[in-house]
């Protein structure tokens, strides 16, 4: 019964000292979760975790693991603010992902980011086609900030009365340089009918396409490498 006691008083302290700490850090701390953010919360939560069912360790071990952390955290908020060279080495900083329409493809490698992971994204903002975005950042917490081009932004007469028709849905035929088979075989086409529609782009082979959108009633949407 002691032994479930103890376990409480140390669980009830580590909520409220946790809940001061984010108090004093501010809510832009939490929100902006960079790496060295996501590094010291593991370890915060290893440390927290050990002392709550570890008997040698007690409140003051904790107490000091988040006193710790919480001075990281900080220590590291002062120094971005006070020294504006630091915020790219422990902040890191946007990437412009699309820039006026085209993709950067160098800018996804840098970053780790692959084509599916970047149409997540975007579709998480309701943008489903790459020909609508004129720009879009990825931000240093993960997310993406994008800014639609201006027929998106603002449609015409035109496209206000095509609301009440069918819609379809982007799909993706060339990824990387790879044809996607399941795609195309979902539009019922094969590649000698894509491998037509680049050649009316004047481009020769679809290893120069880095990525190739198809959408029913428009033109092939295609970036080259």
């Amino acid at each position: 019964m002691y032994e479930y006691g103890l376990v409480f008083i140390e669980v009830v302290f580590g909520f409220f000292a946790l809940f001061v700490m984010a108090k004093v850090l501010g809510k832009t701390q939490i929100r902006q979760l960079t790496a060295f953010d996501f590094i010291s919360a593991l370890l915060l939560g290893e440390l927290v975790g050990n002392a709550l069912y570890d008997e040698q360790i007690g409140l003051i071990h904790m107490a000091f693991a988040i006193g710790t952390w919480g001075g990281l955290m900080y220590g590291t908020e002062f120094i971005t603010q006070r020294f504006k060279g630091s915020r790219a080495l422990l902040e890191g900083k946007p990437a412009i992902i699309i820039n006026k329409g085209k993709l950067d493809r160098e800018a996804m490698k840098k970053n780790k980011l692959d084509m599916n992971q970047f149409q997540h994204l975007l579709r998480l903002k309701n943008v489903f086609s790459l020909k609508d975005v004129e720009y879009a950042i990825l931000e240093n917490d993960g997310t993406v900030s994008v800014l639609e081009k201006t027929r998106a932004q603002a449609p015409t007469r035109k496209d206000l009365k095509l609301q009440d028709e069918k819609v379809y849905l982007p799909i993706t035929l060339i990824n990387d340089g790879e044809v996607i088979k399941d795609n195309l075989a979902e539009i019922n086409r094969d590649e000698a009918w894509l491998k037509e529609q680049i050649k009316q782009h004047n481009v020769k082979s679809i290893k120069e396409i880095f990525y190739a959108e198809y959408q029913e009633e428009e033109p092939l949407h295609i970036q080259l490498m």
